[in-house]
C-alpha cells in the first residue's frame, strides 16, 4: 500500500479551527524523529560509501521532481558557502531549473529524462547518485538510479513508502515510513521533513568526515557577508587560544577562510 497516498488520520480538515489544525500538524510532525532515527543503519551505510568515493575525488548528485527534487537542489547548494567544497554535491530536478520555482507538468514520468539530464554532468563511476522521491515511483528517479547503476555508480534513495522500485533498483536504500500526511497525499509536509532530516545527516557527516570541520566549525565555510566574517573571527580566537578579535579578522580576511588563517597563526 502506498502509505504517502493514504487517508489522513484527521477528519474534516476544513471545519477546524486555526489551534486544532496547528495542532494536528504538529502531533503528525512530532512523530518524524523517530522514524528517522530507525534509518541511521541504513544511513551510515550510504554515508560511508560517499566518503570513500568522495576520497577519489567522487561527486555526489542528487535527484528528484517536485518537493523532493527541491529539497535536492537546497541541501546541494549550501555545501559551498558552508564548506567551501564547490561542485561535489550537485541537486537535479525534473523539468529543470524552471521546476525550482514552480511546477512543470508531467516532468517526472518521463523515465530516460533523469539519466538524460544526469548525463549532462558527465557522470563517472566514482560518483554518487541518491534518488529523491517520497511515493517511491518516480519514473523520472527509478530509471535514472537504475542506469546510473549500471554504470557502476554509489546508488541511494530516500523514500516513505515500503518495497517500492526506487528501494529495489538502489544500493543503499533509505525508506522512512512516515504515514499518511496530515493533509491526504501532501508529501511536502511529513515526507519532506524527514527527507529534509536525512539529507541534512547524509551531506553534514559526509563533510566532517572529509574533513570540512575542526572541532565543531566550519573552517572551509566562505566568507560571503559580516555575520560570517563574524563568526570566523570568533572560529579563529577559539581554536588559537587569542583574545584579540581586530588580530583574528585581519588573519582571516588575509587568508580568506578559517582553515588558512589558523594554519598561519600556527605557523608565526
Amino acid at each position: 500500500m502506498n502509505q504517502t497516498e493514504s487517508s489522513s488520520l484527521y477528519s474534516d480538515l476544513d471545519k477546524m479551527s486555526t489551534l486544532d489544525l496547528l495542532q494536528g500538524i504538529n502531533t503528525e510532525d512530532q512523530k518524524i524523529p523517530d522514524i528517522v532515527a530507525g534509518c541511521i543503519p541504513q544511513i551510515a551505510s550510504l554515508v560511508d560509501g560517499i566518503v570513500e568515493r568522495m576520497q577519489k575525488g567522487g561527486r555526489v548528485f542528487y535527484i528528484g521532481a517536485g518537493t523532493s527534487g527541491r529539497l535536492g537542489i537546497t541541501d546541494a547548494s549550501e555545501i559551498l558557502p558552508t564548506y567551501g567544497l564547490d561542485g561535489a554535491f550537485i541537486g537535479i530536478i525534473a523539468g529543470g531549473d524552471s521546476a525550482i520555482r514552480r511546477a512543470v507538468e508531467g516532468a517526472e514520468d518521463d523515465p530516460m529524462q533523469g539519466w538524460k539530464d544526469l548525463q549532462a554532468l558527465q557522470p563517472a563511476p566514482e560518483d554518487t547518485l541518491i534518488g529523491i522521491t517520497a511515493s517511491g515511483g518516480a519514473p523520472y528517479v527509478v530509471c535514472a538510479i537504475r542506469e546510473a547503476k549500471k554504470t557502476g555508480m554509489l546508488t541511494g534513495c530516500i523514500t516513505c513508502n515500503e518495497g517500492t522500485a526506487v528501494a529495489s533498483e538502489c544500493d543503499c536504500p533509505i525508506v522512512a515510513v512516515v504515514g499518511p500526511e496530515f493533509v491526504t497525499g501532501s508529501t511536502r509536509m511529513k515526507a519532506g521533513t524527514a527527507t529534509k532530516l536525512i539529507l541534512n545527516m547524509i551531506s553534514t557527516s559526509a563533510m566532517i568526515r572529509l574533513g570540512h570541520v575542526k572541532g565543531n566549525h566550519m573552517v572551509d565555510m566562505q566568507l560571503t557577508n559580516k555575520k560570517l566574517v563574524d563568526r570566523g573571527t570568533r572560529m579563529i580566537m577559539e581554536e588559537a587560544g587569542i583574545t584579540d578579535y581586530a588580530f583574528a579578522r585581519e588573519k582571516l580576511l588575509t587568508y580568506g577562510n578559517v582553515r588558512a588563517a589558523l594554519e598561519a597563526i600556527k605557523q608565526n
